[in-house]
């Protein structure tokens, strides 16, 4: 049986407001939003009139929302994160479908922890914390830009200018580090670092930025970047001027907290350009748009009618689309779901929440629909296009670069996450372009605080109030690098006198002071020196250090004014001449080869010149010795006689120059040979010393000891340490067999000024390890880069050998001394060539010669034959008599040849014979 209509109904309501403990059903007629932020803050009073505006003009457009009012129902969190808790209960317990902000991070952090339980969408326009992640806080989006982009945005800007170190003052929040932290390895993926963090408390005050600010005038770096709260008294630069923190040298760079407070002074007054004059910032950049110019029109008419005080920044702008985003998505939401529900849920509503008033908070039904609808959302706002990404961030729209100046703010380029910085709007540059690199980014030049355009050095390595602190070693031997004259108290040496010079080659003044490290009774621990350096006690250390490995890892050196590697120094003698050296600089087939090149060339010679030089004729006996004598007499004096033929003439040229480079050769190789001799020593190198027993000098101290046992395997029973150059020359005159050494084995700089004054020892060898001294500084100094340039010069210019002979070379310069590998014996393939080419051309003068001479003999014996008339003879013994009278052809004279000749083409002079016999 149907029951009646009018029992139903009162059946019906009971169950919609009771039995599911639901608190409404169907269309609203209103929904309400939240925002929770701080009015009386510089974002605050840009953004409450921005949505106040915005909730107007959803309100107004009949295309959405249509039938449901939207209320906004707005909380001052009080810069507080108990009062934004305590705000965010108070917007919830109204019912609201979402809450738009905070404005801090701090406060979003603590707010999202309530929300999420709730299923309340929170929106934010202005937390920027990088960590803020949608894996930790589900409900949790934000229409700004994260600082991820900002802190990539900054790295370029700092790289761009060829900076490598900065300082940064942040606020002590989560805001603060966790920005510094995107900073940091946004700068290390460009070989840069944040060198020192300067914290400032969340509620500071003057004497916090004084002390701070203060305290960091004796670092290298001058490069701040500022992250910090929106100042609208910019204590920070304030202080900063006092301080004169705000002149040449300095850099102070700043995220956007500096663009959005000039953009909220409205107009801008003069002291705040003067404070932030030279300032460098980013601001999210906003495209421009006919929307935009209108609202910024209608935002100068809302200050004029005095609905409000503030300048429009771009927080002011990015709160009005986000309280659009939020009206289309649950317009989105009812025309799909139809209707607005919150449901009391067991985990809230129990025993143990009743004194707690927690029972009166419920959960939004269609928060996880709401919230898919507000991700996919994609319209064009004020700021430019508003989508969501996988992150729930919208995308960054990139950043103006602005530079305050004494005529304002000026644009100075745009920065975005595809092209890098430049000069065109990134809207205005071709899309696709995704990679970039440093030598693509452009920016229009900058007015620094020094009000110059030229860029900051943006470092000092000291100045006349801090000047450098440089360690010298003050060593109790070898003090001929470096020591103190005890009377004027000053350091001389070679080292001092390098790093004197390679001063002079530095762009730039470094006030610098001296300070002893060790006793002088004994020499100091040079790794505790370089670690000092380490431990900033000092900022640099200048002597004769030596660069190796373990140093390296704390400190940056220089590049080696100095070689450091290790030979081997041992006494020197005369005992080893021999009367047969003279033979020694060509080997045996270079011998034979050079001895039979002087009988090839006394053969060709004589026979290119017989016919033509009467030196070359005469009696057998005549002519043998002037062909050997002519030849071997090249090698010594001009000979007597001259060579007259053309032939002969181009094989002497071919000649005399190779005797020029065999000459030379062998007489710089006897040379050698002779002078390595002098310095005999039966240590002939490392090999031959590992190899023997004998004991091996170190000096105390040297890195020299841990080489010969860790890398050579030396027995420590054969390693004598020494520490003076006295006790060097008593242990290399006792030798092995008294108590003394067969070698010493110590750095090559040590060794060198050793030798300078005792000559009857000399160096064994090459330097068989590779290294070099330098001066130590702090890691990242960009000292170490300038002096290593320096050093370079002080090189190329001659001036650093001039430094070392100076010191070195007083006595003879030691190196001169030292003995090579032994000398090298000449061989023949290192000459073949010549020897070819000598062969060559001899055999082509001696081919040229016979065709010649044997077409002359044709051309005669044809003559013959046209005026004699010839007997018969056998073919045998004509062709004998033919050989024989050819050889005697090449005997005569061509002189007479050719007057016989001349006379058997004339008929009246031609007598008549029958044989050849009649040759003159």
């Amino acid at each position: 049986m149907k029951p009646p209509p009018l029992a139903v109904l009162p059946l019906f309501l009971v169950l919609c407001l009771v039995g599911p403990r639901r608190v409404r059903c169907g269309k609203p007629s209103v929904v309400r939003v939240g925002a929770i932020f701080t009015h009386d803050s510089v974002i605050g009073r840009s953004a409450k009139p921005a949505m106040e505006a915005a909730v107007a003009d959803v309100n107004a457009d009949p295309a959405i929302l249509s039938g449901t009012e939207l209320r906004l129902t707005m909380e001052d969190a009080n810069c507080s994160v108990f009062m934004g808790s305590v705000e965010t209960f108070k917007v919830i317990g109204e019912e609201v479908v979402a809450i738009i902000g905070p404005q801090s991070s701090a406060i979003a952090r603590m707010i999202t922890e309530i929300v999420d339980n709730l299923q309340v969408p929170l929106i934010s326009y202005s937390a920027t914390d990088p960590t803020l992640s949608a894996q930790q806080f589900p409900y949790f989006v934000r229409t700004a830009q994260s600082d991820s982009y900002q802190m990539a945005a900054m790295a370029d800007l700092i790289d761009y200018y060829g900076w490598k170190d900065v300082i940064a003052v942040y606020i002590d929040d989560d805001f603060g580090r966790n920005g510094l932290y995107a900073l940091s390895d946004e700068l290390e993926r460009k070989m840069m670092k944040i060198s020192y963090k300067l914290p400032l408390p969340v509620q500071y005050d003057s004497r916090h930025i004084m002390d701070t600010l203060n305290n960091s005038k004796r670092f290298g770096p001058r490069v701040y970047v500022v992250h910090a709260n929106l100042d609208p008294a910019f204590r920070i630069f304030t202080i900063a001027q006092e301080l004169h923190m705000m002149g040449s040298d300095y850099v102070w760079l700043a995220t956007d907290w500096v663009s959005a407070t000039l953009d909220s002074l409205s107009p801008i007054n003069k002291t705040s350009i003067e404070i932030t004059k030279g300032v460098v910032a980013l601001r999210p950049h906003t495209p421009y748009s006919v929307r935009k110019r209108a609202f910024i029109a209608r935002w100068r008419d809302m200050q004029t009618n005095g609905l409000t005080r503030s300048g429009l920044n771009t927080y002011g702008l990015c709160a009005y689309d986000t309280v659009w985003a939020v009206a289309h998505a649950i317009d989105r939401y009812i025309n799909e779901n139809g209707n607005v529900t919150f449901t009391f849920r067991d985990a809230l509503y129990d025993e143990k929440t009743k004194d707690m008033r927690l029972a009166k908070f419920k959960v939004f039904d269609g928060g996880s629909l709401l919230l898919r609808k507000l991700l996919l959302l994609n319209f064009t706002g004020l700021t430019g296009q508003i989508y969501f990404n996988p992150d729930r961030n919208v995308p960054s729209g990139g950043y103006d670069v602005i530079n305050i100046d004494r005529r304002g703010i000026r644009l100075v380029g745009f920065w975005s996450n595809k092209t890098g910085l430049s000069v065109l709007p990134p809207e205005n540059i071709e899309a696709g372009q995704s990679d970039y690199t440093r030598e693509d980014q452009k920016l229009h030049n900058v007015t620094w605080p020094s009000g110059k355009t030229e860029i900051p050095r943006g470092w000092v390595v000291a100045d006349s109030e801090r000047p450098l602190r440089i360690g010298v070693p003050n060593r109790f031997s070898f003090t001929g690098f470096v020591m103190e004259n005890h009377s004027s108290h000053k350091f001389q040496g070679y080292c001092i006198d390098v790093f004197n010079e390679a001063r002079n080659f530095v762009p730039y003044d470094v006030p610098y002071r001296f300070e002893a490290y060790g006793d002088g009774h004994s020499n100091p621990s040079y790794d505790a020196l370089v670690k000092m350096v380490a431990d900033n006690e000092f900022d640099a250390a200048v002597g004769d250090i030596a660069i190796v490995t373990n140093r390296t890892k704390i400190v940056d050196f220089s590049q080696p004014f100095a070689s450091s590697g290790l030979v081997i120094v041992a006494p020197i003698d005369n005992t080893t001449s021999s009367a047969w050296v003279f033979l020694q600089p060509f080997s045996a087939e270079m011998w034979v080869v050079t001895a039979a090149s002087f009988v090839m060339i006394a053969i060709v010679i004589w026979i290119l010149e017989h016919r033509v030089n009467n030196d070359f004729r005469g009696p057998p006996k005549r002519q043998l010795a002037t062909m050997f004598l002519f030849s071997f007499s090249t090698l010594f004096k001009r000979n007597q006689e001259d060579t007259v033929s053309p032939l002969g003439r181009m094989v002497m040229v071919v000649w005399l120059f190779l005797l020029m480079v065999i000459s030379s050769s062998y007489t710089a190789s006897l040379s050698s040979i002779l002078t390595v001799q002098q310095l005999s020593s039966p240590i002939t190198g490392i090999d031959s010393l590992i190899a023997n027993n004998w004991p091996i000098g170190y000096q105390v101290g040297s890195f020299a000891h841990s080489y010969l046992l860790e890398s050579l395997y030396i027995s420590p029973s054969r390693l004598i340490p020494l520490g003076s150059p006295e006790e060097y020359e008593r242990a290399l005159r006792l030798g092995p067999n008294h108590g003394g050494v067969a070698a010493i084995v110590d750095e090559q700089p040590y060794v060198e000024l050793f030798l300078s004054k005792h000559t009857e020892f000399g160096i064994i060898g090459q330097s068989f390890t590779r290294g070099g001294w330098g001066f130590a500084f702090q890691r990242g100094s960009p000292l170490a880069v300038d002096m290593s340039t320096a050093i370079l010069k002080l090189s190329e210019s001659g001036k650093l050998q001039k430094i070392n002979e100076k010191w070195f070379c007083k006595m003879g310069c030691p190196g001169e001394r030292g003995q090579d590998s032994g000398p090298q014996q000449l061989h023949l393939i290192s000459f073949w060539g010549l020897y070819l080419l000598c062969g060559v051309i001899s055999a082509g003068a001696l081919l040229v010669f016979l065709i010649r001479v044997i077409r002359l003999f044709v051309r005669l014996k044809k003559q013959q034959m046209a005026t004699t008339t010839s007997l018969s003879e056998s073919s045998n013994r004509r062709c004998s008599d033919t050989f024989y009278k050819f050889l005697d052809f090449v005997d005569q004279k061509e002189d007479a040849i050719e007057k016989s000749m001349s006379r058997n083409g004339n008929p009246q002079q031609q007598v008549p014979s029958s044989t050849c016999e009649d040759f003159p």
